[in-house]
């Protein structure tokens, strides 16, 4: 079992680039990926995406590729427009005014858009392939990191079906008490209205009969246990169980639910509160599984 949350990065050189990629995951219905690259690494964006598909079924995924020259400058380009310009500016402004001297070196000193520094762009191609590689590398510290969150779950979500067998258990026994229980209470009922001379006890146990058809339950546990046997495997399963366990709750619900409808019985009510209380418990969890 894995955990949807988790983090992981890496880092490497590819020439004079420092490359940095990272994943950030949360949970989600499905595989929802976001890539974010620098613009000279668009067209590896469809590789990226297609190793993350390849290694995670689900989640929101970020991935956050930055690049960073470690060398300075190469070289300056002049920028001739600019030069031009000023010089333009300095004459009309002698000729304008009827100044002395003459448009010197000195006057453009000092003028930073003059200049405009270029770095080695480098190997693109090469930079493509070394963030590909540390996307591994990303991808192996990110499973890492889920799989270690995944152990807390699978403990405490194994707790919680422990918990629920232990209830159905609890319902078990119930049953084979109610409808005993049941008809004593029919037949205290018939006799407080009709005396016990009046009470026909070819119509009690027929009666008797028909509210234990009513309340039993048998069915529902049979069905009940099945669900939380399956659920038990699933939580140790190491494949993406996610979406089988939340269906599988959802079934376990409907169990509860529909033993609780039929309960006639207090305690019987009160397992079916605590046994519904588990599984929302176990729902939220579940949210987080991969």
């Amino acid at each position: 079992m894995k955990s949807m949350t988790g983090y992981g990065s890496a880092q490497g050189r590819a020439g004079d680039a420092q490359i940095t990629v990272e994943i950030r995951s949360v949970n989600h219905r499905s595989l929802d990926v976001k890539v974010s690259v620098p613009r000279e690494y668009a067209r590896g964006e469809s590789e990226i995406r297609r190793l993350v598909a390849a290694a995670l079924d689900r989640g929101r995924i970020e991935i956050y590729v930055t690049r960073n020259a470690v060398t300075s400058a190469r070289s300056v380009s002049l920028q001739r427009d600019v030069a031009a310009a000023y010089v333009r500016g300095w004459r009309e402004l002698k000729r304008e005014f009827r100044l002395e001297g003459e448009v010197e070196l000195a006057l453009l000193q000092g003028r930073a858009d003059l200049f405009q520094a270029r770095a080695d762009t480098g190997d693109v191609h090469a930079e493509i392939e070394t963030t590909k590689r540390l996307l591994l590398r990303a991808l192996e510290a990110h499973a890492r990191e889920r799989a270690r969150e995944g152990k807390h779950l699978e403990q405490d979500m194994r707790a919680r079906v422990k918990l629920l067998r232990a209830i159905t258990a609890r319902l078990h026994v119930r049953a084979r008490l109610v409808t005993p229980r049941l008809r004593e209470r029919l037949e205290a009922r018939m006799t407080e209205l009709l005396g016990k001379s009046g009470v026909d006890m070819a119509r009690l146990a027929q009666e008797a009969a028909l509210l234990a058809e009513r309340c039993d339950i048998t069915e529902e546990l049979v069905r009940l246990e099945s669900h939380l046997q399956t659920l038990a495997g699933l939580v140790s399963d190491k494949a993406p169980v996610g979406k089988r366990i939340d269906f599988l709750l959802q079934e376990v619900h409907r169990e509860l639910n529909t033993i609780g409808s039929k309960a006639n019985d207090l305690e019987t009510t009160r397992a079916v509160l605590d046994g519904k209380a588990e599984v929302e418990k176990l729902r939220e969890q579940v949210q987080n599984v991969e």
